[in-house]
């Protein structure tokens, strides 16, 4: 018998807590490494961690996503940066942005992720598995020059992701290298099923045990090893913030003074778009992710995600989106209700309010090894099986998300997979709209479902396998529209027929003596009593 689940908070806070350290550890280092491509004070993306968490966590509908700044979103912010003039300003339009989403919620536009199709969702996934592995190495090496959280093929600092790797390997550090590797033995052998079962297990989160570790090596090698110690610059940082009494002197708030501005509202809309839409992609992903397959009311979400944005433009923080790292690790990590997004929002504000000096002890490599984890768990092989046993219409789709998304970005990437799946849907409509089947010079093209001029191609090709000297039936009983172009091709056929010898028989209903017609030789009576029933299977739903 299946044991039934409650999803009440209380009863879910021994899954939730531990899940919500999980992700604040990878939310951090997130947080500030796209403040800084976004060229953007860091404070900004901290800011927008924890309203991301408490707010949209609170008014959204999805149990187990996580919103924050994006990496999407990085490109777009430094450019209106420039363009406004000041991150003040800036600021004021990510305001407006969230009002623009909030009314996107009330007139229902989140049922455009409905039509995400399933492969590339899925394909979305395995895309971000790889990046994540692919472009936290480097970090586990101790070489930092690109941003933590990018996810873009082409880096800022003009390297791609490939290129990034290889150059890695001349700059290793042996003192990351070791805390990087010890991290991700610790993880993979905490994940096994015996071991995460065990009570300990589930009180101490392993990620938060690798970065306990990995403050303790580093504390290690400072006094015994100096030569494996890790420099500053390969660990948390956060400057100008070292005490809860510079906490006022960060905060910057809006700047509407731009309100007229043209250019101030289309920097808004663009944001409250682009924000949307990897939202919904977010959310429809988390919802596959989800082990308890709840789906999530999208227009609900867009609301949050927009009264997140005007909260977080409010308090001085970038842009917020639901994002699919941090929602995979709260998964991953055993979340079960909406409590571990919000708790990772307080113990960001809380942790960097109080012990901002405690992160800066935090070494990258560690963290670099918890992503990585999540990445392997985003693009493991029996993802690649499973999609693959559903067929080549979806594993195409799949394989090609998964590759456009690595060499270019998620908006770009997801774009090529749906269109890659529409060809596979056309093509599949095509060839299950017209049938044709025979026996010896006896043939029955029989129409499965409603048909469009896309079918025309298919109808004429089964015209032309029709031998001289045969009868046909043509058979449209189950359908219940057919446009001009689908009844003229028909007429045309009837009315050449009988130059071939072959016999023709219109079928529109099989109980309807009125609805079918033989024709053996053309004739005027003929061509007057065709047109007559082709206008009868012109009927529209």
């Amino acid at each position: 018998m299946k044991e039934i689940v409650s999803f009440k908070i209380k009863d879910n806070l021994a899954y939730d807590i531990p899940a919500a350290v999980v992700v604040f550890l990878v939310a951090l280092p997130l947080c500030l490494g796209i403040a800084l491509a976004s060229g953007a004070p860091l404070f900004s993306g901290l800011v927008a961690g924890v309203v991301g968490g408490i707010v949209a966590g609170i008014f959204g509908g999805s149990q187990v996503s996580v919103s924050g700044p994006a990496a999407g979103l990085a490109t777009i912010v430094f450019a209106s940066i420039q363009e406004l003039g000041t991150f003040q300003i800036f600021l004021g339009a990510v305001v407006v942005a969230g009002l623009i989403q909030i009314l996107f919620g009330f007139l229902r536009a989140g049922t455009i992720g409905h039509f995400f199709p399933a492969s590339v969702i899925k394909g979305m996934l395995a895309a971000i598995g790889l990046i994540l592995i692919l472009k936290q190495i480097p970090h586990a090496f101790g070489y930092d020059a690109d941003f933590e959280g990018d996810e873009s093929f082409i880096q800022p600092d003009g390297r791609t992701t490939f290129s990034e790797l290889l150059h890695s390997f001349e700059f290793i550090s042996a003192g990351p290298l070791i805390i990087a590797v010890t991290s991700l033995i610790i993880l993979i052998v905490l994940d096994r099923p015996g071991i995460r079962a065990r009570r300990w297990a589930s009180i101490v989160p392993a990620p938060l045990l690798v970065v306990i570790m990995g403050i303790a090596f580093n504390l290690f090698f400072q006094k015994f090893i100096p030569g494996l110690k890790i420099e500053d610059s390969h660990l948390v940082q956060l400057p100008g913030f070292d005490h809860i009494s510079d906490l006022g002197g960060m905060i910057t708030f809006p700047d509407f003074s731009q309100f007229g501005n043209l250019d101030f509202y289309r920097i808004a809309i663009t944001i409250a778009l682009v924000a949307s839409l990897e939202s919904l992609l977010s959310i429809e992903a988390c919802d596959k992710l989800d082990p308890f397959k709840r789906i999530t009311p999208l227009n609900s979400e867009l609301k949050a995600q927009g009264l997140a944005n005007l909260t977080s433009g409010l308090l001085g923080g970038l842009p917020v989106t639901a994002v699919i790292v941090r929602s995979s690790a709260n998964i991953h990590a055993g979340a079960r209700t909406k409590l571990s997004a919000i708790l990772h929002g307080v113990i960001l504000c809380g942790v960097v309010v109080s012990v901002p000096g405690l992160l800066q002890l935090i070494p990258l490599a560690s963290l670099a090894a918890i992503l990585i984890m999540v990445g392997y768990k985003l693009t493991n092989l029996k993802l690649y099986r499973q999609i693959f046993a559903h067929g080549w219409d979806q594993f195409i789709p799949f394989v090609v998300t998964t590759i456009a998304i690595l060499f270019s970005d998620i908006l770009v990437g997801i774009g090529i997979g749906i269109l890659v799946s529409i060809f596979f849907v056309l093509k599949s409509n095509f060839q299950s709209t017209v049938i044709l089947v025979n026996l010896g010079n006896r043939y029955l093209l029989k129409f499965t479902k409603d048909a469009s001029f896309l079918h025309k191609s298919s109808l004429r090709k089964a015209f032309e396998r029709i031998p001289e000297g045969s009868s046909l039936v043509i058979d449209m009983s189950k359908s219940q529209f057919m446009d001009f172009d689908i009844l003229e091709t028909i007429d045309d056929f009837v009315e050449s027929a009988p130059s071939k010898k072959i016999e023709v028989e219109l079928k529109k209903s099989n109980n309807d003596a009125d609805n079918s017609y033989s024709r053996k030789k053309s004739g005027t009576n003929n061509k007057h009593n065709v047109k007559k029933i082709l206008k009868v299977t012109e009927v529209t739903p």
